[in-house]
């Protein structure tokens, strides 16, 4: 993840490394995925990986839903 000023900062920054194109997303969304992503508790016993679906279904549910955060 990389964090930029613009959306033009992005394009700049993806010519000159000649680089494929992501996914831009604003900063509180990002947020949000990581307190999603990581609020269970990993140290408590009942804590178990999502599975593929578990996960994608997270993902679509805090809108992220283009195909390039398709987890198949």
């Amino acid at each position: 993840m990389l964090l930029f000023w613009s959306e033009e900062h992005v394009t700049r920054w993806r010519q000159d490394w000649r680089l494929p194109g992501g996914e831009v997303i604003p900063l509180d969304k990002c947020w949000r995925l990581a307190e999603a992503w990581y609020s269970p508790d990993r140290r408590r016993p009942e804590w178990r990986r999502r599975t593929a679906e578990e996960a994608q279904a997270l993902l679509a549910g805090l809108g992220f839903s283009s195909p390039f955060w398709s987890l198949a």
